[in-house]
């Protein structure tokens, strides 16, 4: 049985201000058709014989990862929730559980949800030399075959050859500096360390349990009073937040002796920066890779990124990485592009809510855009899914009206529940009990104000909530 274990953690803080915590680059359309997630799920689909995949997603990211599955038409996949983030090891360690519950031979296809694969059969036929080697208890991983010398990654050393395309690992190598990158490059048997993996649950269970038996000992206490809520499978909070922060690089690719590597060149790259997606893209004659309403006069070899509805501009520049967002705008030397998550710490330690969210808020019911704000009053535009609803709430600071723009809206509201078409509006004072549906087949879509003394998205009290959020 193989068993895609898709690992969609990670806040992409690189690939600011399109990516933010509460919604990372693997869940963006940053290149090609879908998101980074969603292309990774597709990739999975051409192999034989695949199972469904097990997603190991973040709590905040659980409906995205669900909704973006359905799209793809797949129904029947496995959501392990994260309470907390502890690295790839423990991560891992939760998918395999699962896998040898389906089957005790399961072999796991280990993938980072936000990586690009531009030669998907190249990857294919790599999966196919590396089962046999699995099946045979060797924890492979991909390496990439490197097409420049490249400080930003891992290098893996090969030794002898354990099969056809397969190698021993003689050795894993930490991001090196240029010099020593280019000797590796010159040398010819080093590859880039992609995180990528196959191997059977069980061995990986078994050599986590040698190395590292303390990650292994608290997943398992975590997860053995696993619950399902709704699509997705919890595991135990308080005892994950006990399991060691450490990767399956340390934590057992390091330490075993049974690691090997499978060389391939498959177009890869972990969009890891602006400067890896403007290499990994398609860039016009004068070095530039543009996206949205953008003009570039005198412009070369730069990145170019513009919101809907907004048109950007350039004129003599070169090198630059320039993107644009409803609510922030990024200007950076491509050469500076790993320093971009320096500004999202910044942002954090002045308590502004620009690194994690977007203006537009994505939700299990739809989404909301934040217009305007000022003293004691905040526009937003909502927009609720057909047959979804908001929780049953109230708000101890805030009243809010509602002005329907297109649908039909339900509005319960205390004792009284009633129906909203275009052009209506209705008030929902300080304190009472309120809840909006969707009724209809078509997407409702309104204007709410709020008015009040505090507007934060924490003065809501949840009475009831079909996605569990209560």
């Amino acid at each position: 049985m193989l068993i895609p274990l898709i690992l969609s953690g990670g806040s992409g803080t690189r690939l600011w201000p399109v990516s933010r915590k509460n919604l990372p680059k693997q869940f963006l359309s940053l290149t090609g058709q879908g998101t980074l997630f969603q292309q990774t799920v597709a990739r999975t689909q051409l192999l034989e014989d695949v199972r469904a995949p097990i997603v190991v997603a973040s709590e905040d990211h659980r409906f995205l990862a669900a909704e973006q599955l359905l799209e793809s038409g797949i129904a029947d996949a496995k959501i392990i929730l994260e309470p907390v983030a502890r690295n790839t090891a423990p991560a891992i360690a939760l998918g395999a559980l699962l896998a040898v519950e389906q089957d005790a031979d399961a072999i796991l296809l280990i993938l980072p949800a936000d990586h690009l694969i531009g030669d998907s059969a190249s990857f294919t036929k790599a999966v196919q030399l590396a089962l046999p080697v699995a099946r045979e208890g060797w924890l492979v991983t991909f390496g990439i075959r490197p097409d420049r010398p490249e400080t930003g990654f891992g290098y893996i050393r090969r030794a002898e050859s354990i099969g056809e395309g397969a190698y021993q690992v003689a050795k894993f190598v930490e991001k090196p500096v240029l010099a020593t990158a280019e000797a590796y490059v010159a040398d010819g048997g080093y590859d880039w360390n992609s995180g990528m993996f196959l191997l059977k649950a069980s061995r990986f269970l078994e050599e986590l349990g040698q190395h590292a038996p303390d990650i292994l000992q608290s997943v398992r206490q975590a997860y053995a009073s696993a619950k399902a809520d709704l699509d997705f499978v919890r595991v135990d909070a308080e005892a994950f937040a006990r399991v060691p922060d450490n990767s399956i690089d340390y934590a057992v690719m390091e330490k075993t002796q049974r690691a090997a590597v499978i060389p391939v060149t498959c177009d890869w790259s972990d969009i890891g920066s602006w400067s890896a997606l403007w290499l990994a893209g398609v860039r016009d004659a004068q070095g530039n890779l543009r996206e949205g309403d953008t003009i570039a006069v005198d412009t070369t070899n730069s990145l170019l990124r513009s919101h809907d509805r907004h048109l950007l501009a350039t004129v003599g520049v070169d090198d630059l990485i320039i993107v644009t967002t409803p609510d922030a705008t990024l200007v950076a030397h491509r050469d500076s592009a790993q320093d971009v998550k320096r500004v999202v710490d910044e942002l954090k330690a002045a308590g502004r809510s620009e690194h994690s969210l977007h203006r537009i808020v994505r939700r299990p019911w739809g989404s909301y855009d934040s217009i305007e704000s000022g003293d004691r009053f905040q526009v937003k535009r909502i927009v609720v899914k057909p047959g979804a609803a908001l929780s049953l709430q109230k708000h101890h600071h805030r009243a809010e009206h509602w002005i329907v723009v297109s649908g039909t809206a339900e509005v319960t509201c205390d004792d009284r529940v009633f129906l909203l078409g275009e052009n209506q509006s209705t008030y929902i004072p300080l304190g009472s009990v309120h809840r909006l549906r969707n009724p209809g087949k078509v997407s409702l879509e309104l204007i709410e104000v709020q008015s009040g003394s505090y507007l934060g998205e924490d003065d809501i009290v949840r009475l009831e909530d079909v996605y569990g959020r209560s």
